[in-house]
């Protein structure tokens, strides 16, 4: 897209359809704000799926859980955690006009994604090899029900998955952010983009504090 006129700001890469940086950015977040709502019908739908088959099959998925490594789950959201708190001061660092501040906090918050991702790879490992795929290739006798208990697993992999799924994207985001900061494309007048993403990212760790109790800790 074009920048077809100044800013009135210094440093401030205003778009020819806007007429002040105010705006601009208003319009940005509005945007985002309007996307993470359909995530959260998305997820939202997941969650009232999760609350009727817990309702009907409160005992199974109660048994069911307990296959779940909770202490993996719960290291997961510390990280996630503080990768909240690297992105705020990622955003805190291009304020202040720190390059080096940015792109650390940046590459931190990476790292943590990745981290997270390599976890559930192992914990995905584990449950592939005891057998406890949903569908035809549920083989766990071990488990109350095993007729039934693959409802609770299909509800695991797929609301855990997209999730990932999410945390994926928020690396590519996070990379590309990292990219245009290396750049020197953000400064204390410009870092929208920053805030932007910033937003995304919280909403991943704000699913993932809904996902691990409903998952890990049902009682």
């Amino acid at each position: 897209m074009s920048i077809a006129k100044a800013s009135g700001v210094a440093g401030f890469p205003l778009h020819e359809h806007f007429e002040r940086p105010e705006q601009q950015v208003d319009a940005s977040k509005l945007g985002m704000w309007l996307f993470l709502a359909t995530e959260v019908l998305i997820f939202g739908g997941l969650f009232v799926a999760y609350a009727v088959y817990h309702y009907l099959h409160p005992e199974l998925f109660k048994a069911a859980h307990k296959f779940l490594d909770v202490r993996l789950g719960a290291f997961n959201t510390v990280v996630l955690l503080f990768s909240s708190l690297t992105v705020v001061l990622a955003i805190h660092g291009a304020q202040q006009g720190k390059k080096q501040m940015v792109l650390w906090n940046l590459f931190l918050t990476i790292v943590c994604a990745g981290t997270f991702l390599v976890v559930k790879y192992f914990e995905y490992s584990h449950k592939f090899h005891s057998g406890l795929l949903p569908g035809y290739y549920f083989t766990n006798a071990t488990v109350p029900s095993p007729d039934e208990a693959h409802i609770f697993f299909g509800i695991y992999f797929l609301m855990t998955g997209l999730h990932g799924i999410h945390v994926v994207i928020g690396m590519i985001v996070l990379s590309w952010l990292m990219f245009r900061a290396y750049r020197d494309e953000f400064n204390p007048q410009y870092y929208s983009p920053l805030e932007i993403g910033g937003l995304y990212w919280h909403l991943v760790d704000i699913i993932w504090i809904f996902l691990f109790p409903l998952l890990y800790l049902i009682r």
